[in-house]
């Protein structure tokens, strides 16, 4: 695999990680072990049995964890620790056979980029969350289910291709959170003028 469709296994491997990190190893994982497609780099590890069953059981528990609102949520809090790392180290495992400066890169770009799919994901299912009904909690889940594995084939045959989808789904990703950070710095100082208007006005004396 050349460098470009290196790049594109390993970003996409890395968002992937932010979003479902066990639902994408083990998508991978079959498909290296049966021969469908190549992995560069040691991420061919993840062809390997007890890889695929680790990622088999986990993901088991985190298909059903995701359903579930309040279990949802501290899933994702907890996974703050545990998908971001993985993005890194999937994607830096990508370029084994590289310099290791370019690993050191490709472990830092990785990081970021699970980073920000992460953070996207779990800023949109708090807000998906606040509804009382279950259906679009549920909805969301399934949709991320299925586009998790579908985006970890595309990025398997197609590892260019997953490279694109994936620097358009980091510069939304960013905008998200940058428009959302906007909106509670706004509704933060809106708070604090109301509090301040309430507090510091003319009191009438008894």
């Amino acid at each position: 695999m050349d460098w470009l469709g290196t790049l594109g296994a390993a970003m996409g491997t890395a968002w992937l990680s932010g979003v479902r990190l066990y639902a994408s190893v083990l998508t991978l994982g079959l498909l290296k072990h049966f021969g469908f497609a190549r992995r560069p780099g040691d991420l061919r590890l993840v062809g390997e049995w007890w890889v695929i069953a680790i990622a088999g059981l986990l993901c088991l528990f985190e298909f059903v964890a995701d359903k579930i609102p309040v279990i949802d949520t501290a899933w994702d809090l907890v996974h703050t620790f545990i998908r971001i790392p993985a993005g890194a180290v999937l994607a830096a495992s990508a370029f084994a056979q590289f310099d290791g400066r370019v690993r050191l890169a490709a472990f830092l770009l990785g990081g970021g980029i699970a980073l920000t799919s992460h953070g996207t994901k779990a800023a949109a299912r708090v807000a998906v969350n606040t509804s009382p009904e279950p259906v679009s909690n549920i909805t969301v889940s399934a949709l991320e289910d299925a586009g998790s594995v579908g985006l970890s084939v595309l990025a398997a045959f197609h590892p260019v291709i997953a490279l694109i989808i994936v620097a358009a789904l980091v510069t939304l990703g960013v905008l998200l959170m940058w428009k959302l950070a906007l909106g509670i710095r706004i509704l933060f100082h809106r708070s604090r003028a109301s509090v301040g208007a309430r507090g510091g006005g003319p009191t009438l004396a008894p």
